[in-house]
């Protein structure tokens, strides 16, 4: 495969730097175990192939298991994640497919996370949700090959 052009990061001043400070400060706040288990959800869902090969990649690094990992897809089904790891997976599933219902962040959901996570865990979690779908948005966009950014 080769990309549609050079990925806008690379291309417009400042836009890595930009996205990767946005990417580090959601780290403050969250385990970075949860916040690779949101991102490769968010990637599966956006179909992603750059972050659906990486973010298990680093989700190993920081000691996460393959069971899990294998596991993110079918969330709902399995007994391997927490009540806190449902409510931040059902939140990042509803942030992700804004245009799949009427009102995609539903009370229940927000509510749901807001039990598990402090106001400054709640707005990392969403900031993380949100730069990730920025990544896949654009790697989807120029059609980015997996494995050219080396983790």
């Amino acid at each position: 495969m080769k990309a549609r052009m050079n990925h806008p990061v690379m291309v417009v001043p400042d836009a890595m730097k930009a996205l990767q400070a946005l990417s580090e400060s959601t780290k403050q706040a969250l385990p970075e175990k949860l916040l690779e288990l949101v991102h490769l959800r968010a990637s599966q869902i956006n179909g992603c192939s750059v972050c659906v090969d990486m973010h298990p990649k680093l989700a190993r690094r920081a000691g996460e298991t393959d069971e899990r990992l294998f596991a993110v897809g079918a969330w709902r089904d399995t007994p391997y994640f927490t009540e806190a790891e449902r409510a931040a997976l059902a939140l990042t599933e509803a942030v992700t497919r804004l245009s799949d219902r009427e009102d995609p962040v539903t009370d229940a959901v927000w509510d749901e996370a807001a039990k598990h996570f402090n106001e400054q865990q709640l707005a990392s979690l969403v900031l993380g949700i949100a730069a990730i779908n920025v990544w896949n948005r654009l790697n989807v966009a120029v059609r980015q090959p997996v494995g050219v950014w080396k983790v």
